[in-house]
């Protein structure tokens, strides 16, 4: 699994470790991490403190690869923000399509109603149909 991360130096331990921030959930879709969660990166590795990188991790937690975050978060300014993709944007269009799948709904109740009506006009036209056969051919028709 991918996160985010930043490099600390834990100076209890005198070695660096990463805390992580969020987590990639689904392509496009992080989830911050609220608790703060540190990874060990063990003696003898030294990298810059405060260094944001993606790390991925083995279902164990194990540490599978680390690389600077810089060219991602420059990929995320380049795709969101210098487009003016902002908090209340995506809000608004979350919204549109709360409306637009309201809507659908509602456009989907309607035709269902409206083919259960065709479906009881269709029965009684059948049962009329039935009912003018049996004049036609002498049977009395059924008191009702």
């Amino acid at each position: 699994m991918l996160y985010l991360a930043q490099v600390r130096k834990n100076d209890f331990l005198d070695q660096y470790e990463l805390r992580l921030l969020a987590r990639e959930e689904a392509d496009n879709l992080w989830a911050i991490i609220p608790e703060e969660t540190p990874i060990l990166l063990g003696k003898g590795k030294i990298m810059s403190e405060n260094l944001l990188v993606l790390v991925q991790l083995s279902p164990t937690g194990e540490i599978k690869r680390i690389e600077d975050a810089a060219s991602w978060v420059l990929h995320l300014v380049q795709n969101y923000l210098t487009m003016g993709i902002t908090p209340e944007f995506l809000h608004q269009e979350a919204e549109r399509a709360e409306d637009w799948r309201r809507s659908l709904t509602l456009q989907n109740q309607d035709l269902a109603r409206r083919s259960l009506e065709l479906e009881a006009r269709r029965e009684q036209i059948q049962a009329l149909e039935e009912s003018l056969k049996r004049e036609k051919n002498g049977y009395p028709q059924d008191e009702g």
